[in-house]
């Protein structure tokens, strides 16, 4: 009776070290997994603001204003 009590005991004890084993592993994961997440997020912003300015209509120049020149006198007077 005593060796299935200390059985029962061991399994218990290697049951929450197990539980507490992965929960320690997971958590690490778990971590890396929410900064990916969030990097991808701001990745993402940063390509719509990206796709939005490209994707603006251009304004075309404004037109230069045109020059009225006054004809010079080329020939020299006689």
């Amino acid at each position: 009776m005593t060796e299935v009590l200390w059985v029962l005991v061991g399994i218990i004890i290697g049951s929450i070290g197990g539980i507490l084993g992965i929960s320690l592993v997971s958590a690490g994961k778990f971590e890396d997994q929410q900064n990916e997440i969030y990097d991808l997020r701001v990745q993402r912003e940063l390509l719509k603001e990206e796709i939005e300015r490209l994707n603006k209509p251009r304004r075309k120049p404004t037109p230069r204003k045109k020059r009225y020149y006054k004809p010079r006198n080329t020939r020299k007077k006689k």
